[in-house]
């Protein structure tokens, strides 16, 4: 279970029309502490595009500067950038110049000092936000005032948000009898799939996956090219074996629903 700070959260709701003054930079004496001595929780698309960034594979990735945690109320894995093994700072990071892969940063620390909250209702997900205001920080007593919505726009967070809000669906997700119920199998499927995209195409297209499901040749071409069409292409995949829609059409020869065979074990 991942444990956050909640005694830098100010306890007010924000909605997207609340306005804060906050402005980071160089020139700020506290510049990067921030970027240490916090949890910071990768989502899907962090990883695709922090793995992109660095010229590397995702299971490269995840094993260079990934921790795994478990979210206590899906059962479903997290995986947290692993401060820890770095001193208890972000590995790209440094005190002078600063974040190294800024523009590809995640969205945790694209909304900072902006903290997003998510619950599921019946309409669907609603997000909120407060303010992270933690001792150290001078950045608020600069003078650049923003609402919520201007600073998401601002950072990039919008776009963040739209490629992760599937996969926060499936995190918030509880049984009927309201406890995880999901087994290790399926927790290594989902972490393959939404966390190790390059282990997940080769799932897709070295196992017996295109003889179970009915993939198109324009979807096989560009699952196989586009690391964000396989994300996508994930997202259906997940939501079929973890029956919350049947988003992947069985072929005629497999099953009619998504059992254990059908969802073809990783090799």
């Amino acid at each position: 279970m991942v444990d956050l700070n909640l005694n830098v959260v100010k306890p007010i709701k924000m909605t997207p029309q609340s306005r804060f003054r906050f402005r980071c930079h160089p020139g700020v004496p506290c510049f990067t502490e921030c970027c240490g001595r916090t949890t910071i929780i990768l989502t899907p698309y962090d990883i695709l595009r922090l793995k992109q960034r660095l010229g590397i594979t995702s299971d490269r990735f995840l094993e260079l500067y990934a921790s795994r945690d478990v979210h206590d109320k899906s059962g479903l894995p997290l995986v947290l950038m692993d401060m820890p093994r770095y001193g208890g700072v972000c590995p790209f990071v440094r005190p002078v110049s600063g974040c190294q892969v800024y523009t590809d940063r995640p969205a945790t620390c694209r909304y900072y000092p902006v903290g997003q909250g998510t619950l599921i209702t019946e309409e669907g997900l609603d997000e909120f936000y407060f303010l992270v205001k933690e001792d150290h920080c001078k950045g608020f007593l600069e003078d650049a005032e923003w609402t919520v919505e201007t600073w998401k726009k601002d950072q990039g967070a919008d776009y963040y948000d739209e490629m992760n809000r599937e996969w926060k669906a499936m995190m918030l997700r509880r049984s009927s009898s309201g406890k995880p119920d999901v087994d290790e199998r399926h927790q290594n499927l989902f972490y393959m799939v939404m966390y190790d995209l390059d282990q997940f195409r080769r799932f897709v297209f070295k196992s017996r996956f295109l003889t179970v499901f009915e993939v198109d040749d324009d979807t096989r071409q560009r699952i196989y090219e586009d690391d964000l069409e396989l994300l996508k292409f994930g997202y259906q995949y997940l939501k079929t074996v973890f029956r919350i829609e049947p988003a992947l059409k069985p072929l005629s020869a497999a099953p009619e629903s998504p059992g254990p065979k059908a969802e073809a074990t990783p090799g």
